[in-house]
């Protein structure tokens, strides 16, 4: 039987390399997006490929859709056997200074990449659990890991996400479900923030060098992790 992937904040750099990853290893993919015709270009995309799947628009910041967008995947593919939380925000999004940081510039970092995570963790673990099997996977940043006062919000955000995952990671190691947690310090290819540093090469502050990283080589690095299951948590991109 097909097992099903679930990717919440699907977007074209991420989701759909993970989503090819995973598809060619006979997964059905649940593509979770905040805009519906993405959502369905997406499906498409992945359709034309040969890989089962189907659109739940979502905001994964909205606890009530979340929940619906579970419930309406079990009822179409059935069992949700992993889960990947992929969200990010845009560039423009980050406060470039960690003085200038107020409450209301975390509102959205921590909605997005702390209780989201939170959100669809707490939704779907007991199942898994119940089975004795499964996955939940995480995407973070380099700002969790490497301090960069330019992407002050996020990286606050961030290492709070970090410290929930793995500590999650912890607490499940003696179970049949899997937690990993990969710090991403590479521009995706063909993800929205690449093309917003190819456009706008000024949001990336003088004497600072993003590496890149193509889409499918990093489904590769996730399908990795879930085979593997012996680490919690992946750096890509960081230099040594």
């Amino acid at each position: 039987m097909s097992k099903t992937i679930a990717i919440f904040g699907f977007g074209p750099g991420l989701g759909m390399g993970v989503a090819r990853r995973f598809g060619r290893e006979g997964f059905r993919v649940a593509v979770i997006g905040r805009k519906p015709d993405k959502a369905a270009q997406h499906v498409a995309d992945l359709q034309a490929e040969g890989i089962e799947a189907r659109a739940f628009p979502a905001d994964v910041t909205a606890p009530d859709q979340i929940d619906h967008a579970i419930a309406t995947i079990r009822k179409t593919f059935g069992d949700i056997d992993v889960a990947l939380h992929g969200a990010a925000a845009e560039m423009t999004d980050r406060t470039p200074s960690t003085r200038a940081v107020d409450l209301a510039d975390l509102r959205l970092p921590m909605s997005l990449k702390l209780h989201s995570p939170i959100l669809m963790t707490r939704a779907l673990l007991p199942a898994m659990l119940e089975r004795d099997s499964g996955a939940l996977l995480f995407s973070s940043g380099a700002s969790a890991y490497t301090v960069m006062p330019y992407l002050a919000n996020f990286g606050v955000a961030l290492a709070a996400q970090r410290a929930y995952v793995l500590q999650l990671a912890e607490e499940l190691h003696d179970t049949g479900v899997h937690v990993g947690l990969m710090n991403i310090g590479v521009l995706i290819g063909d993800s929205e923030a690449e093309r917003m540093v190819d456009e706008h090469p000024e949001v990336v502050p003088p004497g600072v060098s993003i590496p890149r990283m193509t889409n499918g080589e990093l489904g590769e690095h996730y399908w990795d992790m879930y085979a593997r299951r012996d680490r919690a948590e992946v750096e890509l991109g960081f230099a040594a």
